[in-house]
């Protein structure tokens, strides 16, 4: 309520109802004339001259905007006598302006929300060692800043130094402190734990995850639907017939000798109950209460569009990496081919890995750091899109990646392959001057609670494919455990675009979900595309590769999964489903109350004051059917959360697997 009060539409729609209902204290209290007309001209003044300097600017841009012609019925009820009932008109169109500023208040409320969990100022490490303070706005990629117990995280970036647990809460809804290590990426606005952290910053203050997260909440807040957009456009010629209908009923009956007063009444009333107000806030308030409401459960998506074409999708199709796992894949076994150590080849492959942007290369080089070993230099890194990375590490050129990087059969490495992949393990080769120096194998679980959220998705839109680079064995076992029937493995990034295409060439609307640089094309050409993290996730590399990840696979993609991304998809789809619904029931109330009310007026004798109240309580009505979806949602998670079940599409904490996918 406080907060509602700071808006200035809010505040004018008060002071005109307070001016209205003192002019009718007055005028049933036998006050003289002129009080009461003064009263009821403060209350036209109140409420009508904003949306008058609107209709103004409107018409100077060669526009005619409904909010003038609510303000010149009501002046023209007043005119003929009838004070009361323009402004009861005035205040009831004020006060539904009020209500939808309020409700884009309240998705901007989000975004401070957002804004306000990066702390203010950063404690910069300089070359010579010193510390001193400085704006955390001003911090920029290639900074180096210490982080104390209990400090926020002040940029996106790369521990140095330093062991500690991070809170996330705030920002991406995981529930449990992550404990972090040299190596791991930390965001701007969480919350250190017990430990000193030494971090290098990747990114520049003004392109963190939160600032892109609140820049991208409020460009969804400001795009329109396509329904909004061609109502809009009809919107102004049915305007002008309005306003040409209008004119007929005053001019014709006067020139056939009806009485002036009597036309005039009818000719406004026809005015005030054709005008579209409600048709034209029919799509809107739902489709905002939705964004805020996916906001919420941690989920953004760039625009309004992106919520109807969720309501549409009838396909599913998901990578494996990030998506049915966490994408934390942990190295559990090494073994050493041609003569060479398990720490050699582990040391090899972590120092190719060192420009990787995939949750495999982060694996691979955490377990080699975590093993103490001391990893020598890399050059001419190349990343391969679904196939691996390729470096330069003192003078050997070393291959990581999928078991083809080898090209030709080799017995032993093809049977250790197999039968790190018969384990449900992906398996992750390493050549050295194109000749195999051994294989990894790296642990791949699902994510707890992956069986109900498919099964959700499931009910919701039908059985979901995944689509992965991964081996098909490994990728079999995952599928076999999680009850998936439909399963593609072994695709490089062209062929996931190609079953996508097959998808909707059949007619399909499909909605896609990946992680990292590999899927930008996939989430790129779905009808909805969702990454898995934002720039958290996919740029997770060093320097200008990790951003330009992180980027590319944003940039594809429709929106961002914060949280649980797999049990997110559901929920989604029907909030979209639902805010759609509820936008087709306000278009087809809205035009059933235009109707009658249109009809009565022509046929029968309609009083101004039921012209006005159905017309504005109609609009009104629309406005607040819209946001009956903000209201209910929030009092479902809020079960939720008391009977101990997290909300629709509430975070996990869940250590995962991975494939090179």
């Amino acid at each position: 309520m406080r907060t509602a009060l700071t808006l200035p539409e809010v505040r004018w729609a008060g002071a005109a109802l307070v001016a209205f209902l003192l002019a009718v204290g007055l005028d049933l209290g036998g006050a003289p004339g002129q009080l009461v007309t003064a009263a009821y001209l403060a209350c036209y003044t109140l409420g009508g001259w904003g949306p008058a300097v609107e209709g103004i600017r409107a018409l100077s841009e060669r526009r005619l905007d409904v909010d003038l012609l609510m303000v010149v019925a009501a002046v023209a009820a007043a005119s003929i006598g009838h004070w009361f009932d323009g402004g009861l008109l005035i205040v009831i169109f004020a006060t539904s302006g009020a209500l939808e500023s309020v409700m884009t208040a309240r998705t901007r409320a989000g975004i401070a929300a957002l804004l306000d969990l990066a702390p203010e100022t950063a404690t910069l490490v300089d070359r010579d060692g010193t510390e001193r303070q400085v704006p955390a706005a001003e911090l920029v990629a290639g900074a180096t800043v210490v982080v104390r117990p209990g400090e926020r995280i002040p940029g996106d970036g790369r521990v140095l130094d330093g062991v500690s647990e991070v809170d996330a809460a705030g920002l991406t809804g995981e529930p449990v402190p992550v404990r972090t290590t040299p190596g791991d990426d930390v965001l701007a606005g969480t919350v250190n734990g017990t430990g000193v952290l030494r971090v290098r910053v990747l990114r520049d203050a003004a392109d963190t995850v939160v600032a892109g997260v609140a820049a991208q909440v409020e460009r969804a807040a400001e795009t329109k639907a396509d329904r909004q957009l061609f109502i809009e456009r009809v919107e102004q010629r049915y305007s002008v017939l309005v306003v040409a209908a209008t004119v007929l009923l005053l001019t014709v009956p006067l020139l056939l000798g009806a009485g002036f007063s009597e036309t005039l009444l009818r000719a406004i009333v026809f005015m005030i109950v054709a005008s579209p107000c409600a048709i034209v806030l029919a799509t809107m308030p739902p489709l905002l209460a939705a964004i805020a409401v996916a906001g919420r459960r941690g989920t953004l998506v760039k625009d309004v569009t992106v919520l109807e074409a969720l309501a549409e999708v009838d396909a599913v199709v998901l990578d494996k990496t990030g998506t049915l796992t966490s994408g934390r894949p942990r190295v559990v076994a090494v073994t050493p081919l041609g003569g060479r150590t398990a720490d050699g080849v582990l040391a090899l492959a972590a120092a190719a890995e060192a420009g990787s942007e995939h949750v495999l290369g982060r694996a691979v080089r955490r377990h080699a750091l975590d093993r103490g070993l001391d990893l020598p230099e890399a050059s001419d890194f190349a990343a391969v899109p679904g196939e691996g990375v390729r470096a330069t590490v003192g003078g050997t050129e070393v291959a990581v990646g999928r078991p083809e990087l080898a090209g030709r059969p080799h017995p032993v490495l093809d049977d250790l392959v197999g039968e790190l992949q018969r384990d449900g393990r992906t398996a992750v080769v390493v050549l050295a001057d194109g000749e195999p120096a051994g294989v990894l194998g790296l642990s791949d679980e699902p994510r707890p609670g992956a069986g109900e959220a498919l099964d959700a998705l499931r009910r919701t839109v039908g059985e979901p494919e995944v689509l992965t680079g991964d081996a098909p064995a490994p990728a079999r076992v995952l599928a076999g455990r999680l009850g998936l029937t439909r399963l593609r493995a072994g695709l490089l990034p062209a062929d996931k675009v190609a079953v996508l295409r097959e998808r909707q060439a059949a007619g399909r609307r499909v909605l896609a979900v990946g992680d990292g640089i590999n899927d930008a094309p996939l989430l790129a050409g779905a009808d909805v595309g969702l990454v898995v993290g934002g720039p958290a996730r996919s740029g997770s590399g060093s320097g200008d590769e990790a951003l330009g990840a992180g980027a590319l696979s944003l940039e594809a993609a429709d929106g961002v999964l914060t949280r649980d991304p797999l049990g997110s998809l559901a929920p989604l789809v029907e909030l979209a489903r639902r805010a759609r619904r509820i936008a087709r029931a306000n278009l087809a109330f809205a035009a059933s109350v235009i109707v009658v009310l249109v009809a009565w007026d022509l046929i029968g004798t309609l009083p101004l004051v039921v012209g006005v109240a159905g017309h504005e309580l109609s609009t009104l009505l629309v406005c607040l059917n819209g946001l009956r979806l903000l209201i209910g949602t929030r009092r479902a998670d809020r079960r939720a959360r008391r009977d101990g079940a997290p909300p629709a599409a509430a975070p996990h904490r869940e250590p995962v697997a991975a494939g090179r996918s």
